[in-house]
């Protein structure tokens, strides 16, 4: 199956090229299949122009938010005389993976963590920052240590520390595991608890690019933005431009899970649609049929059986009424309630909050309670209103995007599935949709 627009094949391989290499994780693995060539490359031009390079590809944040990575790099004041431009740089990569759903940075860490420690390299060049961070959710010990396995590999060949491959650029890079909080994958907690303060967003501006951490001048990547750019670097912008839509551009890895016959990750160009995904995952599990789906995590609106073509890139699925996100592709089938669906959500949403403002705080919890109510077939009348209220007064007023991102997958069910939440007035999800065929199929995987 080809794409005729393009003639690019659906899987476009590059940051999982080396998955299935033996010891891919291994610096005499990735070194020989051309890793941290890209250095020199990079160490031959000036800063300035590695960021022009990345602007000219079009690449754009991988963790959720699609913003222009060569972009976000260009705000980083280096005109001494500027505000924040005589304060040392910092670039922070942001691994703290914890979106319901999202499962495509631990296993690019797990399989080749030198890709990272690479794009680490290029990125911190390219701003001109002498200090890097990596911030692991804590969680993931066995990501924490494959990572600093990798970074001293680096340091050992000289491909970190002083004077590196003889450029005279200097970088020190940290692998930091935090302790744990959903709340840290936002830019801002994270640079609080990086400092060691408990992870809670701060009030903007000033922006990360003029006082990030430790009140300094900060980029704050995605982990699959900066594993991008060494082959950015290594094959040219055009090249990287040649991949996906017009623009949205490159190669990016898709989470597939769920109700598919084969879950996992594919790595494909923007712009493929999600029933070229499930016919490469084998289809949606035999005598099923696909129910509801979201294109970028729990905390995006669902999308139904009618948008399977539906180009995923960033235009499109806004268009369609959602976002793109992390491409996290949960796949649900007509066996699944979307009322219990949500509510599990919505209870993670609950517990992650970090309560700093009222609306996520309170809002979230009653959020809860009236979508419990529907779950068990205690439903009030007026419930599915207030749902809609509550969700309005949360949308737009909370500190950061946690809020917003609870209300998503609710509002986007009632418009979708409402008879589902007026059924629960009277009949639990349980008896809707009996658990018989969930069991049914969890039997049927593990024969």
């Amino acid at each position: 199956m080809t794409d005729a627009s393009t003639n690019v094949p659906p899987l476009t391989p590059v940051l999982t090229d080396n998955w299935d290499a033996d010891r891919s994780w291994s610096l005499e693995s990735y070194a020989g299949r051309g890793g941290y060539e890209a250095l020199d490359v990079a160490f031959a031009m000036a800063p300035g122009e590695v960021i022009d390079l990345v602007k000219d590809a079009g690449l754009r944040g991988r963790g959720g938010a699609g913003f222009p990575t060569g972009m976000k790099w260009g705000f980083i004041p280096q005109d001494p005389d500027a505000l924040g431009g005589d304060r040392p740089k910092y670039l922070v990569v942001n691994a703290d993976e914890s979106e319901p759903g999202t499962c495509k940075d631990v296993p690019l860490m797990m399989a080749s963590p030198h890709t990272l420690v690479e794009g680490v390299i290029l990125a911190a060049y390219a701003i001109r920052a002498h200090h890097a961070f990596i911030y692991v959710r804590g969680e993931v010990l066995h990501v924490v240590r494959r990572l600093q396995h990798a970074v001293t590999e680096a340091y050992l060949a000289g491909h970190l520390g002083a004077d590196i491959h003889g450029s005279g650029y200097d970088l020190e890079l940290v692998v930091h595991a935090g302790a744990g909080a959903y709340i840290c994958g936002e830019e801002t907690a994270l640079l609080d608890s990086l400092e060691g303060r408990r992870g809670q967003p701060r009030l903007r501006p000033p922006f990360p690019a003029v006082a990030g951490l430790y009140a300094s001048p900060t980029v704050i990547n995605n982990v699959e933005s900066i594993a991008s750019v060494p082959a950015i670097v290594r094959n040219g912008s055009e090249w990287f431009g040649s991949l996906g839509t017009e623009k949205s551009k490159g190669f990016v890895i898709y989470s597939l899970s769920g109700h598919v016959r084969n879950p996992g990750q594919y790595e494909a160009p923007l712009g493929i649609t999600l029933r070229e995904l499930i016919e490469l995952a084998g289809g949606v599990r035999e005598g099923h049929r696909l129910k509801f789906w979201t294109p970028g995590g729990s905390s995006t609106p669902l999308l139904t059986a009618e948008h399977l073509d539906v180009p995923l890139d960033y235009e499109s699925v806004g268009a369609a009424g959602s976002m793109l996100g992390t491409r996290a592709l949960q796949i649900f089938d007509e066996t699944v309630s979307v009322v219990r669906c949500v509510l599990r959500w919505t209870e993670f949403y609950q517990h992650e909050s970090c309560g700093k403002c009222t609306p996520c705080r309170e809002g979230t919890w009653w959020l809860v309670q009236t979508l419990t109510r529907i779950d068990e077939g205690r439903g009030e009348e007026g419930d599915v209103e207030k749902l809609l209220d509550l969700c309005d007064n949360i949308l737009g007023r909370s500190f950061c995007a946690l809020g917003d991102g609870a209300t998503s997958p609710i509002t986007s069910a009632i418009a979708y599935f409402r008879e589902e939440f007026e059924a629960g007035m009277h009949t639990p999800s349980r008896e809707l949709f009996p658990p018989a065929a969930s069991t049914a199929y969890a039997q049927e995987v593990t024969a």
